[in-house]
């Protein structure tokens, strides 16, 4: 684009387009014109490493692949769209590749963002509990500082305060159970926090009634929440706890899948076997809107296993769940991924950027926690290390700018607590070189360095 083409977008767009996350009496939106690999440029002409993977964490393979824009282009021109309640060649054999990396989940359910992909697995307990618990079995537990999506329902699922400010009432029959964070242990200092939080979950279970719940919903490792990764043992005691009250286990892989974490799915660092995944995201890296919502295939026969019965199937629909861009992207992006063997990449990447962190941690007091597995990384900051006293969001917000001066592009807990808004995020390209590694670490030295406080 022409620098007066470029003025005239921007006009319009300050004009007519209403930003995601944004009060916009006070705020321009950033403007940018191209992609390619880890970088991007905006309006200015200015280079800056993303490091958050296209701003919520969903560019995996990174800008300008040309293979998945092709892709996409062909099976758009030999067939663009068939209503989900037909079939495509390309939606059966993306969704046999997916599966070849989940052993144990056989079915695959096609829709359009991570909020839609969680709203379908809620209305497959809320159906399953109807017929074969009469309704009895449709409570949904979800855990405090993970995040679901954005709908009223999703929201309802939402350990997160303020993102759920102005919205209710919310949607009946979902319970609380307490975040695993190790770090603000609840617990006190103890050796056995894993422990602990799988029996605060079990009392919360028993109090509740397992005849009454259905299904628990976790993120794998908490993203949005301050980049939350549970401590050893702690899934496979929730595993146990849901195959003893028959409790449907439902990860939500929305962030995390696909790479992000160095395996292809986050729930596979623990060696659990979920019932229901959902994910989107990193699932086509954000060349097509795609999203899926993957179970066993006992958890599908349940919803098909009366074909006399007139409403024995799972009675839903996602429009555009049936448009064929979204798996044409996403085989491709599985295929560069195998290809460039970028889980390799990000598991080692992923430490060798960790621990230019931690060696942050060192330097900085204000960093209180790095943690993350792969190339999903979070650094919580405190005012003191002795109490963990959490700094106010400004703070976070100021490290951001910083590091955009030096070029650098990184992500942070955005208005989501009233308190714990005080974790930077970084999730770089699943192509991150250790140069590129560098030049991140050396910008946020570069922040905390040159911070006003």
């Amino acid at each position: 684009m022409d620098l007066s083409s470029i003025a005239s977008s921007k006009e319009k767009d300050q004009q007519h387009v209403w930003h995601h996350m944004m009060q916009h009496a006070n705020h321009t939106a950033p403007m940018f014109v191209k992609g390619e690999g880890s970088y991007l440029w905006n309006d200015q002409g200015e280079k800056f490493l993303d490091a958050v993977a296209g701003g919520v964490w969903c560019v995996n393979v990174g800008y300008g692949r040309t293979r998945i824009a092709d892709a996409v282009r062909d099976q758009l021109v030999q067939l663009n769209y068939y209503a989900g309640s037909g079939a495509t060649p390309i939606a059966a054999e993306f969704a046999a590749k997916l599966l070849s990396y989940m052993p144990g989940l056989s079915r695959v359910y096609y829709s359009n963002s991570g909020s839609e992909a969680n709203e379908k697995a809620y209305k497959m307990v809320r159906q399953i509990s109807e017929k074969k618990y009469g309704g009895k079995k449709h409570k949904i537990l979800y855990r405090d500082r993970d995040y679901h999506g954005t709908t009223i329902t999703c929201l309802s699922s939402c350990g997160q305060e303020e993102r759920k400010n102005q919205y209710g009432p919310f949607t009946p029959g979902f319970v609380e159970i307490p975040h695993c964070c190790e770090y603000r242990s609840q617990y006190g200092e103890t050796d056995s926090y894993a422990e602990q939080s799988v029996e605060a979950v079990e009392q919360i279970i028993l109090k509740e009634g397992p005849e009454t719940i259905g299904a628990m919903v976790l993120e794998p490792i908490t993203a949005g929440g301050g980049v939350i990764v549970p401590p050893a043992g702690y899934f496979k005691g929730i595993e146990a706890l849901c195959r003893k009250y028959d409790i449907l286990l439902h990860i939500d892989e929305v962030v995390c899948g696909i790479g992000r974490t160095g395996q292809w799915f986050g729930y596979q660092h623990f060696g659990i076997q979920p019932d229901i995944v959902t994910m989107a995201k990193g699932l086509a890296s954000a060349y097509a809107p795609i999203s899926c919502t993957v179970v066993t295939e006992e958890v599908f026969n349940l919803l098909n296993d009366q074909p006399e019965e007139r409403e024995s199937y799972f009675r839903d629909i996602s429009t555009f769940g049936g448009c064929t861009a979204g798996p044409a992207a996403a085989l491709e992006n599985l295929r560069i991924i195998e290809e460039e063997q970028l889980l390799q990449n990000s598991a080692a990447m992923g430490e060798y950027l960790k621990g230019r962190l931690q060696a942050l941690q060192e330097k900085y007091p204000l960093i209180g926690d790095v943690r993350g597995e792969g190339l999903f990384i979070g650094m919580e900051l405190v005012n003191d290390r002795t109490t963990k006293e959490p700094v106010d969001e400004s703070v976070c917000m100021a490290l951001v700018g910083l590091c955009a001066q030096q070029g650098v592009l990184i992500g942070r807990t955005n208005r989501s607590f009233r308190k714990y808004n005080n974790t930077l995020c970084l999730s770089p390209m699943l192509t991150l070189t250790k140069e590129e590694a560098d030049i991140i670490a050396d910008a946020i030295d570069y922040a905390f360095a040159n911070l006003k406080r």
